[in-house]
């Protein structure tokens, strides 16, 4: 082969999938003039609607209280319209609200990167559906884990700014920490779609509603989306949607956050195409980052590191993800939308669905129930993988994970277990 041809193939191998950051990052920034938002604005959620791109991003203030501001953008670059109050605010109890104590005028609390000492609204995402306008977000009432909300908006009263939200239920079960929640803006086979996160996967509810109670009936979790090992690290850890997927071609595409067990504090985004018709299966999956947190303004903030997708938007066939920069600004990063797609499709197929049904795990090799106390969720878990150990003590034990967290379980037991495979633990 020729130097020349020789070249030429070195760099189409070289070729990696990324996104372009705008010149003019950060697009937002913290602003001392308004007490609501003066220490950090970040995680936007984004869509495009009117001739106009529409954020709502995370803002936290002088009372570390999470609330929503809002933004628009007619180039999805530079911002025309910043309003100087926030459009939504904690009005529950899981939100942290206090009617005695509203929270313009909250005690200071000691901001946490992540999460406000005072609770709030953090991390929505948008999806509009026919005439409404959906909003997912984290609500945290301070003290409790952080669960999924749900509210929305008539698409007419979003445009004019009448900010009349519906009143938010919680979606996610109780007690346990459930985060980056978006919505498919199309239903499947007569099903709304619904992605989020509980401790490490992606999982993924079909339901026939969006008319939760807050009370009786929460998502359960009915597949996932697995962290990867093999081939790969850089998501080995976590892995959480960013944007609600974007319908495509050759599949709905799936921008996510992903932390490696390397570095837990770094956050960097992937890129996913699932099926059109079966959202649950993946068809392709960024080897490597489609971003990492290198810049100056996604390193210096509250948490250095991280660049945490929430909203994403296409415009003219160009595709458009806005990201928190180190939880203290608002950025933006492009790519061509057909190249985009093509290259993952082409170059980035998954060589099996890595969707799994969740099923916790039946126990046919044992007598004694495959349950143990799970340190990490605080309660009787499913155990993943058991098997009989030995302990130092000489104790009999059953051993494994957790089914949800993945945290080692052990629960003990009166006797050997019908099983030969025995461990000795010492």
């Amino acid at each position: 082969m020729s130097r020349n041809k020789m070249s030429e193939a070195t760099q189409l191998n070289n070729i990696q999938l990324s996104l372009e950051r705008f010149d003019g990052n950060p697009i937002l920034k913290p602003d001392a003039k308004h007490l609501w938002e003066t220490k950090a604005v970040f995680n936007p959620a984004a869509i495009y609607e009117g001739g106009k791109v529409h954020i709502l991003y995370r803002a936290i203030g002088d009372t570390d209280v999470s609330v929503l501001g809002y933004a628009s953008s007619v180039d999805g670059l530079h911002i025309e319209e910043r309003p100087d109050k926030p459009v939504y605010v904690p009005r529950e109890p899981f939100e942290g609200a206090n009617p005695s104590q509203p929270y313009v005028s909250g005690s200071p609390g000691i901001y946490i990167s992540g999460g406000g000492g005072m609770g709030g609204c953090e991390d929505p995402r948008l999806t509009k559906i026919d005439d409404r306008v959906y909003i997912t977000y984290v609500a945290y009432d301070g003290h409790s884990p952080p669960r999924v909300a749900l509210s929305s908006i008539h698409i007419d009263d979003f445009l004019h700014k009448k900010w009349n939200w519906k009143k938010p239920v919680l979606i996610s079960p109780p007690y346990k920490v459930d985060k980056n929640a978006c919505i498919l803006p199309e239903k499947i086979k007569g099903k709304y779609v619904i992605f989020h996160r509980i401790f490490p996967n992606i999982l993924i509810d079909f339901v026939d509603d969006l008319e939760f109670d807050g009370k009786t009936r929460w998502l359960e979790g009915q597949y996932k989306i697995p962290i990867r090992s093999l081939g790969s690290d850089w998501d080995s850890l976590k892995v959480g949607c960013g944007p609600p997927p974007l319908k495509t071609r050759d599949g709905w595409l799936l921008i996510y956050q992903a932390v490696c067990r390397r570095d837990e504090s770094r956050y960097k985004m992937g890129a996913m195409l699932l099926d059109l018709k079966d959202p649950t299966k993946v068809l392709a999956r960024s080897r490597n980052p489609i971003l990492e947190p290198v810049a100056s303004y996604e390193n210096e903030g509250w948490k250095a590191g991280v660049v945490y997708p929430c909203g994403a938007v296409v415009i003219d066939d160009r595709l458009f993800v806005y990201y928190g920069g180190a939880d203290m600004v608002v950025c933006v990063a492009s790519t061509k939308l057909a190249h985009f797609v093509e290259q993952l499709a082409t170059d980035h197929k998954e060589l099996k669905p890595r969707s799994i049904p969740v099923q916790p795990p039946t126990d046919t090799k044992f007598k004694k129930p495959d349950q143990g106390y799970c340190l990490r969720c605080q309660k009787m878990q499913p155990i993943k993988n058991p098997r009989h150990v030995i302990l130092k003590n000489l104790r009999h034990a059953i051993q494994g994970v957790c089914f949800w967290c993945g945290t080692k379980i052990s629960r003990i037991v009166k006797s050997k277990p019908d099983t030969d495979d025995d461990e000795i633990c010492r």
